[in-house]
């Protein structure tokens, strides 16, 4: 009998190429507002870890400055000291610009992820892409989560779930890799479908 982990990785290929026809007139709306609002590439393109600790380019809309890596990790200590406290997120980023944060509202920045699902980095359910540096800063602050993150780094990560349902940024470190750790043991066809059933009001009751 095929395990569910086949049918997943089956129906996240059916499912991407779905999308990209349904969302088809983004693909050419959004970077040309891209582009007028802010000089810079249309797609940013970030490292993230993921199934067995594998590296990879995750693909977003870019909805910051271009430079906006730069400011955070070499230009602004203050910034860089406040993104770190608040575990790795940043509440008002002055990074965002006005394009971005309406973006960033309605979810259409993780659009291009469709095409790291597509390439097998990712699925469309999963635990939260994290960064390198996060882990080892936050597996350091939070010892017991070293054991969480192995779980976590078993499976792809996904562009939506169980995070990114339950209030997201809202949501502590430990919580996140406790919810994701959960996640990744225990994944069902039903619980997938849950998530993505769940997705369009997370994005919605962002605003």
């Amino acid at each position: 009998m095929i395990n569910y982990s086949f049918w997943k990785r089956l129906i996240d290929i059916i499912l991407s190429l779905v999308f990209s026809v349904i969302f088809l007139p983004v693909w050419f709306i959004v970077p040309i507002l891209i582009l007028i609002d802010s000089p810079g590439s249309v797609i940013y393109r970030h490292r993230r870890v993921g199934k067995d600790n594998k590296e990879f380019y995750m693909y977003k809309f870019r909805t910051m400055v271009a430079n906006a890596e730069e400011i955070l990790f070499k230009k602004d200590k203050k910034l860089l000291e406040k993104f770190k406290k608040g575990d790795w997120k940043l509440e008002n980023d002055p990074r965002i610009t006005k394009l971005g944060r309406l973006i960033r509202n309605l979810t259409i920045d993780e659009f291009p992820q469709i095409y790291n699902v597509l390439k097998g980095d990712m699925s469309i359910v999963g635990p939260r892409a994290y960064v390198k540096r996060e882990i080892e800063d936050q597996t350091r602050k939070y010892p017991k989560t070293k054991k969480l993150m192995e779980d976590i780094l078993k499976v792809r990560p996904g562009i939506t779930g169980p995070w990114q349902t339950s209030g997201r940024n809202e949501i502590p470190f430990v919580k996140r890799a406790i919810m994701d750790s959960e996640y990744a043991r225990n994944y069902t066809f039903w619980q997938d479908f849950g998530i993505m059933f769940k997705t369009p009001k997370a994005m919605i009751t962002k605003w």
